[in-house]
């Protein structure tokens, strides 16, 4: 699938919340709100967020709208034209607090999962906020969401694995 977009320019000046794109990829992006709203815009339907470990529900959660991962990851330029290691790409994505979650290549670009990982900066028609944990990484293809609905994050890092063995 061709993502036809252009790369938001980078200012001088970063304002609030600023996530960065690293790691094995082409063009290490940072991108501030004001950037991340130039590119396509997804939203993920309502959900309720339970806890993994208990099953304890904790709140109802309102639509997300934000930027799917997988858009800035290309944008990023994780898969090069004359490789195919982008098959063997597995992304962490680290909050403010240390907190982190993994990601596959075929996750995000292979099966329906990847359409509703987006890094959200509205929910419920509303902006967020920093107190909100904006932006917001949200999976809302997850049978439970609280694992992979991560608050403030900051950095998503693309990473090979080893080769394969035969």
């Amino acid at each position: 699938m061709e993502l036809a977009h252009s790369i938001p320019a980078r200012t001088d000046v970063l304002t609030g919340p600023v996530v960065e794109i690293g790691g094995a990829v082409q063009r290490p992006l940072t991108l501030d709100l004001a950037a991340l709203r130039e590119f396509a815009c997804a939203s993920i339907e309502p959900f309720d967020l339970v806890c993994f470990s208990t099953g304890r529900y904790i709140r109802p959660m309102g639509s997300y709208r934000g930027v799917q991962l997988r858009v800035l990851l290309d944008a990023a330029g994780v898969r090069r034209p004359d490789s195919t290691d982008f098959k063997r790409t597995v992304f962490l994505a680290h909050a403010h607090d240390g907190y982190a979650v993994t990601f596959s290549w075929h996750e995000l670009f292979n099966t329906p999962v990847g359409e509703q990982v987006i890094v959200a900066y509205e929910c419920a028609d509303r902006e967020l906020g920093v107190e909100d944990g904006l932006p917001v990484l949200v999976s809302g293809a997850d049978t439970v969401h609280a694992p992979r609905h991560m608050k403030r994050l900051v950095r998503v890092d693309s990473h090979i694995l080893g080769s394969s063995h035969r």
